[in-house]
């Protein structure tokens, strides 16, 4: 069966993945339905869903509306409507006429339909486009509105264009599955009822935002993680956003995403167009363990720059050093750094400017001469020496009012006129929505690795926007919201080109920008400020409900923690960062030599199963609320060897661990424990688990690797 297939006769397309099909109809007054989300169906079956009864229409109703997968608004619907206009008449609503539609068939196996649509009395065409690959259930959408007339026309005000509307079908009841937050307490799991009504998802913050992540999945109420059907859809932008979960009394429901916020519009100019990012969805059944799984995948092999490359250990100084660098105190972590097997080093806030502290230098983007007399060269030289990569800390968007930039240039930054600006860490925002000011940011950072050997930036943003003005802008200043991530990715994409082995970590004061659009930029992403391991289950556990453990930054820090004072074991530390890119972030001076070498053991255990944690395939096997143990699988792709991580809050009444049923391992296989040796068939890990043998204390842990035996 094609990828897309069309019935002409009854104005159908049929967008079928693996498993799943999504069922669109124009109906005989153009408007476009979303009448299936759900298994498979062929062109017949889905053209029988016209010959289905709807439920009869109630007065002041109309039965269009939370149907309409293309919803711009207008007669007697009600509605959320994910695409608004205001023409320069005052006329709001938009009557779009399908004008033609095409298909095409790309390089890499995914088809795509364009759908184009054009008001029937204003200048303004839509397209709706749908991509759809071979190998996945994941259905990525987008539109480009543009202005046809001519400059007597006017503008035409964008109120709002969201990427997609997806249309569920009725469940009978419906669970809201999306994650909540705030710095240091990022990415935390929520599941609730769905209200009626709008229930909005945003960030208004200029970035992706901690408070929010711009994805959310429904189901009936029922679904664990194992079984079950789920409908999700994630949005690919790190700007402000928004994401709509609509509940009718018709029991009808739809979600709808898209960039921008209340009240930021886009004039779009004669001949301009407007294209919006990618909104991605997938229907999955097999419960919220497989709809994970379906997303890290199409993370691995549809967004990521470098998919199949395994991230290096990395040792970040921010902890051991905070703003008291130097060279040789550099090399002096960094020697101990290497000792441990750490592949990456990584030097943090402080090297550059007259940052000595953070009220100053942010935006000066050369060595500090005081602390770097001969430059980064000779601490580069002997981290390579040593056999790591070397990275360097940036905030490239944001600029301190005392340094040399804002000195020069005060007007580069976000304001308004006659208006206070406001400092959030001393720090206001680079206006990057500028041309000039994102070609000048360009050329710095490029200077800056083409005269020094850096393997990696981790790239920081640590405020959101205020005062967002753009005083004396051409064209609308409202843009800004939109250009300045626009000239991001601009930016990303063109120091990656040009220093092709440069690799990006994003951070924004933890995990403040995290979507599928920076990930599509950047090889790994920063967490969380807070690196205490107890928080940090449940922080990765909400992380994984998307996000797969490759791109998701992990640090083992000192004990008791700098930020919640709790104290942790060395292990059980590691084990939990080892659930994602493990990182050590501690002053390894500090450290005992007991802890140096335990350390290293662990790192060369976390290297020995880095492949599965980072490339396999994710099971949740206790995940959070059920107990106090909590632990994770890793299998590889061919399910030859797993890992699994085990991880105890607290014991209570002296009593054991229970056994912990594996997943996806051959029955009739056995697999041998490469650290002790035992045999396990694989039938009994499967129904009566694998035994686990954690210490007696408090925040006790394991990781136990098996391997397929050959026969």
């Amino acid at each position: 069966m094609p990828s897309i297939a069309h019935d002409p006769e009854h104005r159908l397309w049929v967008l079928s993945g693996p498993g799943s099909s999504y069922v669109l109809h124009l109906d005989d007054g153009h408007r476009l339905r979303g009448l299936h989300w759900g298994p498979v169906l062929t062109l017949e079956q889905a053209a029988s869903l016209l010959e289905r009864p709807e439920p009869g229409r109630r007065s002041f109703e109309d039965p269009a509306d939370g149907t309409l997968d293309l919803d711009t608004a207008g007669a007697m619907r009600y509605a959320h409507a994910g695409v608004q206009v205001r023409f320069p008449d005052g006329v709001r609503d938009l009557e779009p006429r399908l004008i033609g539609h095409e298909q095409t068939e790309h390089p890499d196996g995914s088809t795509e339909l364009v759908l184009r649509f054009a008001d029937h009395h204003y200048p303004l065409t839509l397209d709706a486009h749908y991509r759809v690959h071979p190998t996945t259930d994941v259905i990525e959408r987008h539109l480009v509105l543009r202005h046809t007339g001519t400059d007597a026309d006017g503008p035409v005000t964008v109120v709002r264009a969201d990427s997609a509307t997806w249309v569920l079908p009725r469940l009978g009841e419906y669970r809201l599955s999306q994650v909540r937050g705030q710095w240091s307490a990022e990415t935390q799991l929520n599941r609730t009822p769905l209200p009626y009504g709008e229930l909005v998802l945003t960030s208004r913050r200029g970035t992706t935002g901690h408070q929010a992540n711009p994805w959310a999945m429904v189901d009936d109420g029922r679904t664990g993680e194992d079984h079950g059907a789920v409908w999700s859809c994630a949005l690919a932008w790190s700007g402000s956003w928004r994401l709509t979960a609509q509940r009718l009394p018709t029991e009808r429901v739809t979600l709808s995403a898209g960039f921008g916020h209340d009240p930021v519009t886009w004039e779009l100019q004669p001949g301009g167009e407007l294209t919006t990012p990618v909104c991605a969805g997938a229907y999955t059944e097999g419960g919220f363990g497989a709809a994970s799984r379906l997303w890290h995948r199409h993370v691995l092999d549809r967004i990521l720059p470098h998919p199949d490359e395994l991230r290096p250990v990395l040792y970040n100084s921010w902890e051991a050093t905070e703003f008291d660098i130097d060279v040789t105190g550099q090399i002096e972590l960094a020697e101990r750094a290497a000792a441990l097997g750490v592949e990456l080093f990584v030097m943090d806030d402080g090297w550059f400017g007259s940052r000595t502290h953070d009220a100053a230098g942010l935006g000066d983007w050369t060595p500090n001469p005081a602390r770097f007399p001969d430059g980064l060269g000779p601490l580069i030289d002997r981290v390579h020496d040593l056999g790591m990569q070397f990275g360097l800390w940036v905030e490239p968007e944001m600029v301190n009012p005392d340094s040399d930039l804002y000195r020069a240039h005060p007007d580069w930054v976000l304001h308004h006129p006659h208006r206070h600006r406001t400092e959030h860490r001393n720090q206001l925002v680079l206006n990057l929505a500028r041309p000039d000011v994102a070609a000048w940011l360009h050329g710095q950072l490029d200077d800056l690795l083409t005269k020094n050997a850096i393997d990696f930036l981790k790239w920081d943003m640590n405020r959101p926007f205020t005062e967002a003005g753009w005083p004396g802008a051409e064209a609308d200043p409202d843009r800004l919201w939109i250009d300045h991530v626009r000239h991001l990715y601009a930016l990303l994409d063109r120091l990656r080109a040009d220093h092709p082995g440069l690799r990006i970590e994003s951070c924004s004061s933890g995990g403040g920008r995290l979507d599928l659009g920076i990930l599509a930029r950047t090889d790994q992403v920063w967490t969380s400020d807070n690196t205490d391991a107890l928080d940090r289950i449940e922080i990765q556990h909400g992380f994984s409900q998307l996000y797969p453990a490759r791109v998701m930054g992990a640090w083992v820090t000192d004990s008791p923690n700098s930020y919640t004072g709790r104290s942790a074991p060395l292990d059980f530390r590691f084990h939990t960062a080892m659930t994602g890119v493990l990182g050590i972030g501690g002053d390894l001076n500090r450290w005992t030599e007991a802890e140096l070498a335990r350390a290293a053991e662990l790192v060369a255990a976390y290297k020995g199963v880095r492949h599965l944690v980072q490339l396999g395939e994710q099971y949740r096997l206790r995940p959070l609320g059920d107990g106090e143990l909590s632990a994770v699988q890793y299998v590889a792709r061919d399910g030859r060897e797993c890992a699994v991580i085990a991880l105890r809050r607290s014991r209570h009444f002296g009593h054991r661990e229970r056994s912990l049923p594996l997943r996806a391992l051959d029955p009739a296989a056995r697999y041998r424990d490469t650290a002790t040796g035992t045999l396990h068939h694989g039938a009994v890990l499967l129904s009566q688990g694998l035994p686990l043998d954690l210490p007696a204390d408090d925040c006790a842990s394991a990781l136990v690797h098996l391997v397929r035996e050959q026969t």
